[in-house]
């Protein structure tokens, strides 16, 4: 058996911080192995865990408010490192003798740190550098607690600090931001310096562990894994194939509502590259079909839902000695919907390709990328050999293209879709645009509009395109595309689609507005 990276396990604690799985994204970048966990995790829990360090994230409450989340004091006494992160530096500082309350001035946005003791929290630090703040109250009074002052802003007098005889750190601004300059070497100084980790959570490693499970849990029994063609089901399908090869099935479902080229290259990657047993279903027809007519966004997303999963139920029967359904969940999702046993609470969140069919089928269920965030998961993809046009594909949603066609779908619509979605991504790929954003994508609107071509007056389609920025897909900002590259795309779709006379740019960020238009 591998080296296990839990074995340098840490814990982030979940104040309820915007910020909080960003951190965890921040430890795994320093090949650490890192959980997100409920704030109110018993010290009994985390001793059974065993981590070498936690972190406090932040949160909105404040400490001192009836109700605020609170933390097991019994977890200060156990001798592990914990770093206290706004919200969790107060509620550390608080429980161990300080004094915190309302700032005279609240800091929100970028100030200058200064470091005033360069201790193990600021090793390599420069004296002055910029950090991220946000908070209303702060740390007052350190003379009733043996806290030691460690850096400084003009108006928070302890903006870091440590304890001088337990391991406990705690620090006012947010160092799992961009902004905050040298964050990422706080975060290194604790982990390395203060907790003793040595870098154990490799890819590599990952890879060697997962299959090993895998082969002892599947036996000699048969796997089918459902592709939709996106990155998550893409590496989730290759990860199992290089753990029981022929043992796996993979069920690609053609609903017609994909982009220019997506089936094949589906087809391509699994049954070329890969020899998978790939079964590639064409319910084009049936899906259309059922889509004729309807307008309501909800609707067919249930319609495209209900007949998604009678098409993959049928073709999964005739697969002998089916006994797993394998799915790509993320790790994320295992967090939003509350699906790990310390996790935060939430509301559950199912996977739009296969939820509900492991039960309906009897399957049992195998997620072989839970542990992983996005990010990993494209790494883990790249070294398991997927090509960089799948590794690095953009969202894309589980209705297809059902969604960016406001109105009715027809083929004659999806068709005009596809050219035009096809032209924005490809310039972007030309420019070097695509893999600096995080999605991007053309929506037939059902608006038709007066226009002029050549010497005759038109009235025709009008196609919005879209492109965000985000780390995480909750909050989003549109991207700042160059006016030349935007002139490109508007003129190559006006040009080269026919029925389309207007080209918009969607400048609208999440929220108020969503990511997708349905």
């Amino acid at each position: 058996m591998p080296s296990d990276p839990t074995d340098e396990l840490v814990l982030v604690l979940d104040f309820g911080s915007q910020f909080g799985q960003l951190i965890a994204r921040r430890v795994r970048e320093l090949n650490v192995f890192c959980q997100v966990v409920r704030h109110d995790i018993t010290a009994a829990r985390v001793r059974e865990l065993n981590p070498k360090g936690i972190i406090l994230s932040g949160g909105p409450a404040s400490v001192y408010e009836p109700g605020a989340p609170q933390i097991d004091p019994a977890i200060f006494d156990l001798g592990i490192p914990v770093l206290g992160i706004c919200y969790g530096m107060q509620l550390a500082c608080r429980a161990l003798g300080a004094t915190v309350g309302g700032a005279e001035s609240r800091e929100y946005g970028r100030a200058t740190l200064t470091v005033s003791d360069a201790d193990t929290l600021f090793r390599g630090f420069p004296v002055e550098s910029t950090v991220w703040m946000s908070h209303g109250d702060q740390v007052q009074n350190l003379a009733s607690a043996d806290f030691v002052p460690l850096a400084t802003t003009d108006t928070c007098p302890y903006a870091a600090v440590r304890h001088r005889t337990r391991p406990v750190y705690g620090i006012q601004f947010h160092p799992e931001v961009s902004h905050t300059v040298h964050g990422g070497l706080v975060l290194r100084n604790f982990l390395i310096d203060a907790c003793g980790c040595r870098g154990l959570w490799k890819m590599q490693t990952f890879i060697d562990r997962t299959v090993e499970e895998v082969r002892a849990r599947v036996g000699n029994k048969r796997v089918i894994c459902g592709l939709s063609g996106g990155v998550d089901s893409s590496v989730c399908a290759a990860l199992l194939l290089k753990a029981i090869g022929p043992q796996v099935a993979c069920i690609y479902v053609d609903n017609g509502l994909m982009r220019e080229g997506e089936t094949e290259v589906v087809k391509h990657t699994f049954r070329d590259w890969f020899k998978a047993d790939l079964h590639a279903v064409d319910a084009r027809d049936r899906f259309l079909s059922e889509l004729k007519g309807v307008t309501d966004p909800q609707e067919k997303r249930k319609i495209i839902g209900r007949v998604f999963i009678d098409v993959f139920k049928h073709e999964a029967k005739a697969i002998p000695d089916a006994h797993f359904l394998a799915q790509g969940t993320l790790y994320p999702d295992v967090i939003e919907s509350g699906g790990s046993k310390d996790g935060p609470a939430a509301t559950i969140k199912l996977h739009h390709n296969v939820g509900g069919l492991p039960a309906e089928l009897g399957f049992e269920l195998i997620e072989p990328l839970r542990d992983l965030f996005k990010d990993e998961v494209r790494r883990l993809g790249t070294d398991l050999g997927l090509p960089d046009e799948v590794v690095w594909r953009h969202p894309f949603p589980g209705p297809g293209l059902a969604v960016r066609c406001l109105g009715e779908v027809t083929e004659e619509k999806l068709a005009t879709l596809r050219k035009a979605d096809t032209i924005f991504l490809d310039e972007l790929h030309k420019s070097g645009w695509y893999r600096k954003t995080s999605q991007a994508f053309a929506v037939l609107l059902p608006v038709q509009s007066v226009g002029v071509m050549g010497d005759g007056r038109t009235y025709e389609n009008t196609v919005a395109i879209r492109c965000v920025q985000t780390d995480d897909f909750m909050t989003a900002d549109w991207s700042r595309l160059p006016e030349d590259l935007l002139a490109r795309v508007a003129t190559g779709i006006i040009n080269r689609v026919k029925g389309v006379n207007r080209v918009v740019y969607d400048i609208s960020s999440k929220p108020p507005a969503t990511i997708e238009w349905e």
